[in-house]
């Protein structure tokens, strides 16, 4: 079959791309603005992309359009309303995965606010490592692998359980459509106040999922979030394997020691110990997550430490872009203000307390334009020994959302003011924490080049 995908460089329609193509279908796509990592995969993958939404790709004539939840109606889309006016074939990119892909595997979602791709990753690498040879769909490129999706040989499917809407025709959470056998629920906090009013309508969608997870199923979730358990107490139907608790519970996963190195405990008995090249209390949690859902198809703890001591994390998770006259840049994903603080909290406790943090980041998630968590930013960034923002496409005052900083906070016009004040402001020794959830108009490159001059 022939596929055209509309917003073939988002993450999710990226991976559905490569796992088509794999299936031995022929696949070309579409997109505005593509970047790497993903059009690079996808151009390696002999797939052609095409810029742009133009009406003139109906010439294509594809067996079916899968649509991405990036198009929406009106004329910044013609080529979905041309579709639409010739009454082609369309359907939405989870529907299509669930139809052709996930029937018939023992389906392992990965779900929650934050973590969502480093979780999956880690479970896939578990999987893998434990001969299982399963396929996956993450939302990044997990190093392990190389590849962001791939159909795998063997029963169990991993995937990035995303709660965002399915499609514009479609407003359910993607994560409806994947009917797991095992579901991780990881956190839940307000996020894409785009289409979730507040918490209470994500909690919904979440229950959405409990409720398409079957009695012989398992549910894994985070013992330290009152949403989840708000979440299960509507009514729950498998099994509930709880982790993270900081107490003593029985049959509960928990971690004791610090996050680079320590022992899993089952109760007050110790099952296994994780030492790894990781770092972050978040990062521990989500390990707990992977090991209880790996455990769920036959793999013991000790065997998914073992894989996790060789897991090597996702492209953009804390990934060392450079360094320059003894300065550090990264790039990190991050980009709601909890993954903003615990990802400079994790680097705050790995490096030497007399090392400063730079933080650089541009709020360009739906949610984050929209200012709706701007209050929380001071917060999320107070471990930062300073604080860079990019004002640039914001309709919301960046510098009076961090004027409890102080000096401590700087904005810039556009990426690059800002790299001229983190330039002028670095020191060696200092670590450059870049956060974006997009390609922050190359800075780290910028920084790197500027900073050698």
């Amino acid at each position: 079959m022939h596929l055209h995908i509309l917003g073939i460089c988002g993450t999710f329609m990226g991976g559905l791309a490569a796992l088509a193509r794999e299936a031995g279908h022929r696949v070309t796509g579409c997109d505005t603005n593509v970047y790497p990592p993903m059009s690079t995969q996808l151009q390696a993958l002999g797939i052609e992309l095409i810029e742009g939404f133009a009406a003139e790709q109906l010439e294509f004539k594809p067996d079916v359009f899968v649509i991405g939840n990036v198009v929406t109606r009106g004329e910044r889309f013609p080529l979905m309303e041309a579709i639409l006016d010739a009454g082609l074939p369309y359907v939405s990119g989870p529907q299509w995965l669930a139809e052709h892909v996930l029937q018939g595997r023992h389906v392992l979602a990965v779900a929650g606010t934050h973590g969502k791709t480093t979780t999956t990753s880690m479970l896939a690498w578990i999987l893998e490592h434990a001969g299982k040879q399963p396929g996956f769909l993450v939302g990044g490129v997990p190093q392990n692998f190389g590849v962001s999706a791939r159909v795998g040989a063997g029963a169990p499917f991993v995937i990035e359980a995303d709660e965002y809407d399915t499609a514009f025709f479609d407003k359910r959470s993607k994560f409806v459509h994947y009917r797991p056998r095992t579901a991780v629920l990881n956190n839940l906090e307000h996020d894409h106040a785009d289409i979730f009013p507040d918490l209470a309508a994500i909690e919904t969608q979440f229950h959405h999922l409990v409720r398409t997870v079957p009695a012989t199923g398992r549910l894994i979730v985070n013992a330290r979030e009152e949403a989840l358990q708000r979440v299960i107490a509507r009514g729950c139907w498998s099994e509930v394997q709880r982790f993270g608790a900081k107490k003593e519970e029985a049959g509960m996963l928990r971690a004791r020691g610090e996050p680079q190195a320590f022992d899993v405990l089952r109760g007050s008995l110790k099952v296994a110990r994780v030492e790894w090249g990781l770092i972050g209390e978040h990062n521990q949690l989500n390990a707990l997550a992977a090991i209880a859902a790996a455990e769920h198809v036959g793999v013991s703890p000790e065997q998914s430490a073992a894989a996790l001591a060789e897991f090597q994390n996702v492209r953009r998770r804390m990934e060392l872009r450079g360094e320059v006259n003894g300065i550090k840049v990264y790039d990190d994903f991050a980009h709601h203000p909890t993954a903003i603080r615990t990802t400079v909290n994790g680097l705050r406790r790995r490096i030497a307390p007399v090392e400063r943090i730079l933080a650089i980041f541009e709020p360009r998630s739906n949610t984050m334009k929209l200012g709706t968590m701007k209050a929380q930013l001071p917060w999320a960034l107070e471990e930062a020994d300073l604080a860079f923002c990019n004002q640039q496409g914001l309709t919301w005052d960046a510098k009076e959302a961090l004027a409890p900083m102080g000096a401590q906070a700087v904005v810039g016009a556009d990426v690059d003011a800002l790299v001229a004040a983190i330039v002028k402001a670095a020191k060696p020794g200092d670590h450059l924490l870049c956060m974006s959830n997009g390609g922050f108009g190359g800075i780290h490159d910028k920084l790197l080049a500027a900073l050698a001059k």
